[in-house]
């Protein structure tokens, strides 16, 4: 059974979070990215808090800006320092009561929630076990394809129009005319695995009507975006040694489908990360979690027992 509930965190922002399991078992902690909300992992955190999966304790947070989360207007809010002390203050609140107090049995994170997980990763590595990403750029990959490959700059010139403060007020517009192709242009509605129905379209609705400037803020507040004739982006950018290294037990799942993410981004990943697990998932695409779920479970379940 998923429950909702919101914490607080020690410098006042709150998250509003689902949760599965009991409280005194190991947690695994579930960030999501872009336009999306906590509820994407529900058949996620159904299985894994399931005494005959591992019974974890499992918990996805709406990000900082999302659903019925803390969404300050500033955009300086939304800086990847301020992300990562919310995902930290988190796993503090949420293991009090583990068998590991201060730190995750893992962290599985895709697209932005991806990002942030990359940084807690390098930066707060005795905060979790293992860490599980899901067609999410490590940072030096992702600055490298965005400073130097033509291909990676066109699949991500949105980022520009994400970061515009017209951005929100633009995507709302029509029933949301603009933010549904993120979906569709991925085949979400007539591929083999189509997964937005009418029903799933209203789940997205009810967390886009409570506002997308901060969901457009991460663009706006990160510097990782494609150069334009007055912004250098990522390639005015030098990300210190020591937010790139990771040197906890890392899978990475990857829809080899993925037309903002192409998979180049994967190579050279073993230069950032020691202890490195790739499976790549022809037929899938970034939206992996939906059109996949049983595969992720899978490869996330062998993970975990390995």
């Amino acid at each position: 059974m998923i429950e909702t509930r919101t914490v607080t965190l020690p410098h006042g922002i709150h998250l509003s979070c689902r949760c599965a399991g009991e409280v005194d078992r190991p947690v695994l902690l579930f960030l999501h990215g872009f336009p999306e909300a906590a509820f994407v992992w529900d058949a996620l955190l159904a299985h894994f808090a399931a005494p005959a999966h591992g019974g974890y304790r499992c918990i996805a947070p709406n990000l900082r800006g999302y659903e019925h989360s803390s969404a300050p207007t500033e955009v300086s809010a939304y800086r990847a320092k301020h992300l990562v002390q919310d995902i930290v203050a988190l796993i503090d609140a949420e293991t009090q009561d583990s068998p590991t107090p201060g730190q995750l049995a893992a962290l599985v994170a895709h697209d932005w929630g991806g990002a942030l997980a990359w940084n807690v990763a390098a930066l707060h590595p005795q905060r979790l076990r293992r860490l599980a990403i899901i067609n999410a750029p490590h940072p030096g990959n992702f600055q490298r394809e965005l400073s130097q490959s033509p291909t990676q700059q066109a699949s991500s010139a949105y980022m520009n129009f994400l970061a515009r403060p017209d951005a929100p007020a633009l995507l709302a517009e029509n029933d949301f005319a603009r933010l549904w192709p993120f979906f569709t242009n991925m085949a979400a509605h007539s591929g083999p695995q189509p997964w937005l129905d009418e029903a799933m379209r209203e789940r997205y609705r009810a967390v886009w009507r409570l506002g997308l400037h901060g969901p457009c803020a991460y663009y706006a507040a990160s510097p990782l975006r494609p150069p334009t004739a007055s912004d250098p982006g990522a390639a005015g950018v030098q990300i210190p040694r020591d937010m790139l290294e990771v040197h906890i037990p890392t899978l990475v799942i990857w829809g080899l489908g993925d037309t903002a993410l192409p998979a180049a981004l994967l190579d050279g990943l073993d230069e950032h990360v020691a202890d490195l697990r790739i499976k790549r998932v022809p037929g899938a695409t970034h939206w992996i979690v939906h059109e996949q779920p049983a595969r992720v479970i899978e490869l996330l379940a062998g993970f975990l027992s390995s």
